[in-house]
């Protein structure tokens, strides 16, 4: 099927476009009031990421409001150690936690590998749902969270403040760690693979936690394993490449390294200025982002200057997708989100006027 709009892919491939594409991380989410509707008749945040009409429904949802340039799959990065059995919930106000933790051989030993088809159907389902849905009105992002990342939620039982359990055992057992990253890089490189089967026609890795190892700790307990799973991506389908991108969040310090892993794009947060970036990766990659989400709180005129201000930071040609530095709040406006995309589509055109560069 023939894409209508395809900016996005065009930038990842640092090709001519005529201007800035743009999505947000968590753009289907809690901040829209059609999103609680839908949230409030699933039951609960696992029953609709297990629903694929209502998961698509959500995924649709903010491309009906605002003029984006990809959907991205609705589900959560937790699903892969969910289908190991670790028994994934959700406490209001804590976020996601597990029934059972990882932290001896033992445990590593005990988990089950999922089969991505076959254990995490649901979210096939809801990738070709969507697939169908779209019409190639913009393409489809899947996604997974990072080995490192899910490992930090899988030791540490849900989110931590201090990493104590996890930094344990990568300091105290690295060989332990290095048997547990191990079996969820395949089991991302499988994960991802099934939803580019599927009819995802980008695939973004989120490395949430990785910015919190040091130097040394981060090349060999995330950014291998991320290079490890780049390298066994499916990179054409449907006679199109399909792009990576991956992002570690507060992982500037490191933007040269994650751009010689193989990726497309490199997602950057708002703490990496992209002229700066831009200047260190050269034409290795695209880059995506980085408006702080907390710039969505103030008001129109100061979001359209923010908006403004990374453009210019950013400057001429291809290669920059617009997103935020990190997921969008529950709490923004959804108004102002108008303010930001209308103030992209106004100002981005003329970053874009040379002629067409490969």
């Amino acid at each position: 099927m023939e894409l209508k709009n395809d900016r996005f892919l065009r930038a990842l491939a640092r090709q001519h476009v005529d201007r800035t594409p743009v999505w947000m991380m968590r753009q289907a989410g809690r901040y829209l009031p059609e999103y609680r509707e839908v949230r409030g008749q699933a039951g609960d945040f696992m029953s609709l990421c297990r629903d694929a009409d209502r998961a698509c429904e959500v995924t649709l949802q903010p491309l009906e409001r605002y003029a984006l340039d990809a959907a991205i799959l609705f589900s959560d990065i937790l699903t892969i150690p969910d289908a190991m059995g670790l028994g994934l919930y959700f406490e209001t106000g804590e976020g996601p936690k597990f029934r059972k933790t990882v932290r001896s051989e033992a445990d590593v030993a005990a988990l089950h590998q999922p089969v991505a088809e076959r254990d995490l159907d649901y979210v096939m389902r809801a990738v070709s749902t969507i697939r169908r849905e779209l019409n190639g009105r913009v393409p489809l992002i899947g996604f997974s969270g990072s080995p490192w990342t899910l490992a930090t939620y899988m030791v540490e039982g849900g989110s931590s403040k201090d990493f104590r359990h996890v930094k344990s055992m990568l300091y105290g057992s690295p060989d332990t760690m290095h048997q547990l990253l191990d079996i969820l890089a395949h089991s991302v490189t499988d994960y991802l693979n099934a939803q580019i089967r599927a009819g995802a026609q980008a695939v973004q890795i989120f490395d949430t936690w990785g910015g919190t190892l040091s130097t040394p700790a981060y090349r060999e307990f995330s950014l291998s394993y991320m290079e490890q799973i780049v390298a066994g991506l499916i990179r054409e389908h449907e006679g199109r490449r399909v792009p990576v991108i991956l992002f570690t969040k507060n992982g500037g310090q490191w933007l040269e390294d994650i751009a010689g892993s193989g990726p497309d794009a490199v997602g950057l947060d708002w703490t990496t200025e992209l002229s700066d970036a831009r200047a260190r990766v050269g034409h290795k990659v695209a880059l995506q982002g980085n408006l702080d989400p907390n710039v969505l709180f103030a008001n129109p005129a100061a979001i359209r200057a923010e908006v403004g201000r990374i453009l210019d930071s950013y400057g001429e040609g291809p290669g920059h997708v617009f997103n935020l530095g990190h997921g969008i709040s529950q709490f923004t406006d959804p108004g102002h989100v108008d303010a930001f995309i209308d103030a992209l589509h106004e100002l981005s055109p003329r970053y874009h006027n040379q002629i067409a560069m490969g």
